[in-house]
């Protein structure tokens, strides 16, 4: 196993044009995904919100990030994220990413980390992962685990 956490930064409605930024200053690539691409009728408020985005750059370079649902005011207690009508809310300005290259992988890190966490979403598969969980450890860390899924 390697382990490698990715900074998951959060925003409400300005996702993409962080990424795009970030991209061009890093020399990297942005992968975006909406809510709508996975299925959120495409009249609802935020469906064109980044629901996945990932900078990859030549040098090794990576960070990930979304549009946390909802309004701003929407968010949960400091320090904490919850799962909310279906969908992670959270005022943290970031998450850590930890990306496995196989389901057995992404459990072992889930089962390391979830002494003493809250479980934010469970570790199953997803829309745009086989495995995907968030959980909150006991420090008040939230971690977001996800098994790679092929980009392109």
């Amino acid at each position: 196993m390697s382990a490698t956490p990715v900074p998951h930064l959060n925003f409400h409605g300005a996702a993409r044009a962080a990424l795009e930024f970030y991209a061009a200053a890093f020399g990297g690539q942005a992968v975006i995904r909406t809510y709508a691409e996975f299925g959120m009728p495409d009249d609802v408020p935020g469906a064109h919100d980044v629901v996945y985005g990932q900078v990859f750059g030549g040098d090794g370079f990576t960070l990930m990030a979304y549009d946390v649902p909802g309004a701003p005011g929407a968010a949960a207690l400091p320090g904490s994220a919850r799962r909310e009508n279906g969908t992670t809310v959270t005022d943290q300005s970031f998450f850590l990413a930890l990306n496995a290259a196989s389901m057995d992988e992404a459990q072992e890190y889930w089962d390391a980390l979830a002494d003493g966490a809250s479980v934010v979403e469970p570790l199953a598969a997803s829309a745009w992962s086989p495995g995907f969980g968030m959980l909150t450890d006991r420090f008040g860390v939230t971690w977001a685990i996800s098994v790679v899924a092929p980009q392109g």
